[in-house]
């Protein structure tokens, strides 16, 4: 039986980089307009108590999200010894479109993944290239959608690309803002006969009953400011306590379906939205198993790269597999589970076998 491998990464890390510090001067409200009571140095030593973030990348002002993802896209096809004019699909992954610097509006005509095809001067008509809103889990459907390409027979090589440039579409008067940066991380994904290795399982589900609206666009903290323009804004309690309840499952949904035992998986690379809640859902799908968790199972950039939506997981995942990150590595033949959640509210865990 076919099964699909990711055969080459890449990513594109911002140069421009943003300390906790250079928010000191900020003039954070609350939701109401109101002022906190507290100093800027009290908010944002509690901020990096919870989410881990000491820094975070902002693009240059002259790239737009597909410019990153181009950047990216180029690493992971020379990665992967590709020609490119042999890439059946490319699937772009984003939130908020292009958006340029200190501009009102997203920019998504043509298509982010139709501008990467273009910059990347691919001729072959046949390479069909298309855009996909899924939230910060993006990336990772689309490569769940690259294995049914190639399970169904109608492709080969896919590119899959998620990038972001968050930092354009935050209100600096929210506190929540220092979550959030630039990025973008690809990979290629390929038929291979051999349905030992690549990805063995997946789980995806969307709720949005209650939850579809815990991610939203809204209007600014500061009332002066035009009510028309609007920013990322999210219920971060209510998103904290869905993740908690919902990723584990989707975890163990997706490896009990790949037969795998749990203890045979070596690493866990989860979207870095915060990293006190991502080491809740590890702990808590180690306890679905009546486990410990393994020292060193979760590999981790959100301290220095920030919260970049759907670049995260792609991003880490190039950094561990070209050793970029200290004390994480992984090896021919070992299992990995790569899981995310965001806006939708989406879900979704892939289990996969290098």
């Amino acid at each position: 039986m076919a099964s699909a491998v990711i055969t080459g990464t890449g990513s594109y890390i911002p140069s421009i980089k943003k300390e906790n510090s250079q928010f000191l001067e900020s003039s954070f409200l609350n939701a109401d307009g109101t002022s906190f009571n507290s100093t800027n140095t009290i908010i944002i030593e509690k901020f990096k108590s919870i989410t881990g973030i000491e820094e975070r990348r902002y693009a240059k002002n002259e790239y737009k999200a597909s410019d990153l993802g181009y950047f990216a896209a180029k690493k992971a096809i020379e990665d992967a010894n590709v020609n490119s004019e042999e890439i059946d699909y490319i699937i772009f992954a984003h939130n908020f479109g292009d958006v340029k610097n200190d501009a009102i509006q997203t920019d998504i005509l043509p298509s982010l993944a139709s501008r990467v095809k273009h910059l990347l001067q691919i001729e072959n008509p046949n390479c069909v290239a298309y855009d996909i809103l899924f939230g910060c889990p993006g990336w990772l459907q689309g490569v769940i959608q690259a294995q049914a390409f190639i399970k169904a027979g109608i492709a080969k090589k896919c590119l899959v690309i998620g990038g972001e440039t968050l930092s354009r579409v935050v209100d600096t008067y929210d506190r929540d803002s220092m979550i959030y940066s630039d990025g973008a991380g690809a990979c290629v994904v390929e038929y291979t006969a051999n349905d030992n290795s690549g990805i063995l399982s997946h789980a995806t589900q969307t709720f949005t009953k209650e939850e579809a609206y815990f991610l939203f666009f809204g209007k600014s903290f500061n009332a002066n400011l035009d009510t028309d323009v609007r920013y990322i804004k999210m219920h971060g309690r209510k998103i904290y306590e869905f993740a908690l309840n919902n990723v584990p499952q989707a975890m163990k949904s997706a490896l009990d379906k790949s037969g795998i035992e749990i203890d045979a998986v070596k690493k866990v690379f989860i979207h870095q939205a915060n990293e006190k809640m991502d080491e809740a859902i590890i702990k808590r799908f180690y306890r679905l198993y009546k486990k410990p968790i393994p020292p060193g199972i979760m590999p981790m950039s959100i301290h220095k790269l920030g919260n970049s939506s759907v670049a995260t997981v792609p991003t880490l995942l190039d950094l561990v597999l070209k050793g970029n990150i200290e004390n994480q590595e992984v090896q021919k033949g070992e299992v990995i589970i790569l899981a995310s959640v965001g806006a939708g509210m989406n879900i979704n865990a892939v289990v996969y076998r290098y």
